[in-house]
């Protein structure tokens, strides 16, 4: 159909616009398959759509709190000197690629608790007897000045709302940079991450432009790069067989659509500020 919903449709399509059933197409089941593994992985970490922001929940369980305490590795170095480095991580799911921030849940004075500095401030001034304010006219950008500030307050003394954090998606390890004498278990966090979006729960992506024109010039590469040992061979009728150009052809199409994915799909990368 022409709006694939599924891995096989968007296989089969493919398959058509190069051609099939009217040509054979001389690629292996297990080649395609490999091709759009590949432009998956490709969509997925260069396209805007390929990945979706979330939120993530996670409670501290008591084997992960032991790691943080005590288990630490040691690396010797040439001149047998030794540097010692704390396991202090968690394993994160597969599918997560990217991790922006990490947020305790633990309160401070200074946040959005009731009882916290903030709150008390805008409570007092609202009603406030002796200023004669009103809900109706409580100075709400001086209000937003003053959260802005306690907000800096917050960040410059190390409240621990937001916390230290390192990842490497290949490595699939979250270290938390915090300290663990104050860690319990079944403390949560939260973690503001992106994740590859899953076509299993996404169908739409297997309909997506740049996707199907994209595994449809993987598989004429394929193609033209199986039939390459036969170039120059003469059929029945004297056809000859031309893999080359049918390679180059490919090349010149995922070349396209590549200057393509930066130019329109993907993301530019963000100035680094300060």
């Amino acid at each position: 159909m022409a709006k694939p919903a599924s891995r096989e449709e968007l296989k089969q399509y493919c398959l058509r616009k190069l051609g099939a059933p009217v040509l054979e197409i001389n690629v292996d089941d297990d080649q395609l398959e490999d091709l759009i593994d590949d432009a998956l992985q490709y969509f997925n970490e260069r396209h805007f759509d390929g990945m979706e922001k979330l939120y993530l929940k996670h409670k501290f369980t008591e084997a992960e709190l032991e790691r943080f305490r005590e288990e630490n590795t040691i690396h010797t170095s040439d001149d047998g000197s030794e540097w010692e480095e704390r396991n202090n991580y968690i394993e994160l799911p597969d599918h997560i690629v990217g991790i922006e921030r990490v947020f305790s849940l633990s309160m401070t004075a200074l946040r959005s608790d009731f009882f916290g500095f903030g709150n008390q401030y805008f409570l007092m001034d609202m009603f406030s007897l002796n200023a004669g304010y009103s809900l109706g006219n409580v100075d709400l950008v001086n209000y937003y000045m003053f959260k802005q500030y306690f907000e800096t307050l917050d960040m410059v003394l190390n409240s621990g709302a937001i916390i230290q954090c390192r990842f490497t998606k290949r490595n699939g390890k979250l270290f938390i940079d915090y300290n663990p004498k104050v860690l319990q278990q079944d403390n949560y966090f939260i973690v503001e991450c992106h994740r590859l979006l899953n076509p299993a729960d996404a169908p739409k992506v297997w309909n997506d432009w740049f996707l199907k024109r994209y595994v449809t010039a993987l598989f004429k590469k394929q193609w033209g790069q199986n039939l390459i040992k036969f170039n120059g061979v003469q059929l029945p009728g004297g056809v000859s067989i031309n893999g080359r150009e049918l390679f180059e052809d490919a090349l010149r199409e995922i070349d396209e659509l590549e200057s393509r994915m930066i130019s329109d799909y993907e993301l530019p990368p963000l100035d680094a500020i300060g």
